[in-house]
């Protein structure tokens, strides 16, 4: 985590990114910055386009548009095989099915050998060094010849994790880590993660829907709405939410902070305009017109929304 006083250095940097399959828009026009040592949030509902946004960042989907820079060097908008492995060498992502991402043929052992095989770091050493990562996650060097079948989904998830920070990447993604666990583990994990951030010092982008988790971890947060950032924030997103959306997600969780609001009916967003009118409670002609983008108010929060004025007056 960055030192309180300690100037922010941009790690990367996404400028207008866009991601389309088809007719349908994942990530829209999307502009956002993870520093160096950060850890950033992202949040919302199920199909907000959040995963899509981490794979692209990876390379593992290509962008429809927009760029992405990380260290100050564009990123190719293909990946071939030597530019994705570069790319792996600096970004790397923990998922949220650890078990898919694994091979069920691979021991442990073989599974934390491979990414330093890949990348050609710590020749020689891979044996010792995977080991010593079993230990860091808090699984018993015995389990080295074990499979993943035969683990359990927090074991899993703590090798999935250990796979991720091995190579001692910049950027580690975290695709929902661990919204499939029971919560005993997830707190285990939760753990983890934060150890394993403040001890290397990586920035970390920690995606995910629940609130509360996110709260806990992250020093900005972005909220994601149908493929578009409409809020971003430092910790008192959730404490004092300024979107309309964010203020509903705020209630809808209210161990993230935040009273419980009446619920309204889940319309589908609006395919003109702001995409969130249909559920909001202040829309008006303005939002039907144009699409609303990101403002910065005076405490460097931004906030996406035609009537945030009006919305504040309201609520005074």
């Amino acid at each position: 985590m960055l030192a309180l006083g300690a100037a922010a250095m941009s790690l990367l940097e996404i400028d207008r990114l866009s991601c389309r399959f088809g007719d349908v828009t994942a990530v829209d026009e999307v502009s956002l910055s993870v520093n160096e040592g950060e850890l950033l949030g992202l949040v919302g509902e199920s199909g907000s386009g959040k995963s899509t946004l981490g794979r692209a960042i990876c390379g593992l989907v290509p962008p429809s548009q927009g760029r992405i820079r990380f260290a100050g060097r564009p990123l190719p908008e293909r990946f071939t095989a030597s530019t994705f492995r570069r790319q792996a060498a600096l970004v790397q992502m923990v998922f949220q099915d650890a078990y898919s991402a694994m091979n069920p043929r691979m021991t442990l052992l073989d599974s934390l050998r491979e990414p330093l095989l890949l990348q050609g770091k710590q020749r020689g050493k891979e044996s010792r060094l995977a080991l010593d990562w079993l230990d860091r996650i808090g699984l018993p060097r015995r389990f080295a010849m074990r499979y993943p079948h035969e683990l359990s989904g927090g074991q899993r998830q703590r090798l999935g994790i250990a796979r991720a920070f091995i190579t001692e990447p910049r950027l580690v993604i975290c695709d929902e880590p661990v919204s499939a666990l029971d919560v005993s583990v997830q707190a285990q994990i939760i753990n983890l993660l934060q150890n394993l951030q403040r001890d290397t010092g990586v920035a970390m982008l920690f995606i995910a829907h629940d609130l509360a988790v996110v709260r806990l971890l992250a020093e900005r947060t972005a909220v994601m709405y149908h493929g578009r950032i409409v809020e971003l924030g430092g910790r008192d997103v959730f404490a004092r939410p300024r979107h309309p959306y964010t203020r509903a997600l705020v209630a809808a969780n209210p161990g993230a902070g935040g009273e419980l609001m009446e619920s309204r009916s889940l319309l589908p967003p609006a395919e003109t305009g702001c995409a969130y009118r249909k559920r909001c409670p202040y829309a008006a002609s303005v939002c039907e017109a144009s699409v609303p983008m990101l403002v910065t108010d005076e405490a460097d929060r931004q906030v996406a929304c035609h009537r945030l004025e009006d919305i504040d007056k309201l609520r005074r």
